[in-house]
């Protein structure tokens, strides 16, 4: 072990503030320099001194009260500004997960028509099992389910026989951000001869189709 080890092992011991400590510090590494200068060897002089442990309690039992209590709160804040900086890191990063809805009208990104002309392209090509052009239009991770066997086992909980399409009706709309992601999500009624069907469909900023919820 070097002195400078030495020494901070005690310094790291002893129970006050950081100011304190650099003293004590100092005033150990000029003993123990003025000692290695009249030529002991360093590992005496630390033999001579003593263990780690006996040097800081003995620094221990002379330190005042102020300086145990300014330690104290000074360990308490090590503690705790760590653990509510952690918390409020949390808390910004659960929102930035939470996704937030914001009034398509408002958007810099989507313009209502165009995402409602989109919604209603989309039931067309389901309803005409043009899948090859929907997953042309859709992002990656859409592909896949853009297949008559998907979109079959989708529209079965609803209904085995929908019949033919009649009218489009209701359509609401929003913009959705999600981990600094912005999506329009919008839901249209669509009415069939044998059952009526809410579309939940979601683009990306570039306009693919992201989602496909059906109900």
């Amino acid at each position: 072990m070097t002195v400078n080890q030495y020494v901070n092992a005690i310094a790291n011991k002893i129970k006050c503030s950081g100011d304190k400590k650099k003293e004590i510090k100092q005033q150990l590494l000029t003993d123990i320099t003025l000692r290695i200068e009249q030529g002991e060897k360093p590992e005496d002089v630390m033999a001579q001194m003593g263990s780690i442990k006996e040097i800081a309690d003995s620094f221990n039992e002379n330190i005042s009260d102020s300086e145990q209590k300014r330690y104290s709160r000074n360990k308490a804040l090590k503690i705790v500004i760590p653990c509510v900086t952690a918390f409020v890191l949390l808390l910004c990063l659960g929102y930035w997960f939470i996704p937030k809805s914001y009034d398509i009208g408002k958007s810099e990104y989507f313009n209502a028509a165009d995402v409602e002309a989109a919604m209603k392209e989309t039931v067309e090509l389901l309803d005409a099992g043009e899948y090859d052009m929907l997953q042309e239009n859709a992002i990656a991770q859409m592909k896949s389910f853009l297949n008559a066997e998907a979109i079959e086992k989708g529209k079965s909980p609803i209904s085995d026989d929908w019949g033919e399409r009649e009218k489009f009706g209701a359509v609401y709309m929003a913009e959705l951000v999600q981990c600094g992601s912005h999506f329009a999500v919008g839901e249209i009624m669509v009415s069939y001869e044998n059952v009526v069907v809410t579309y939940r469909l979601t683009y990306d900023k570039e306009m693919r189709l992201a989602g496909i919820y059906m109900r």
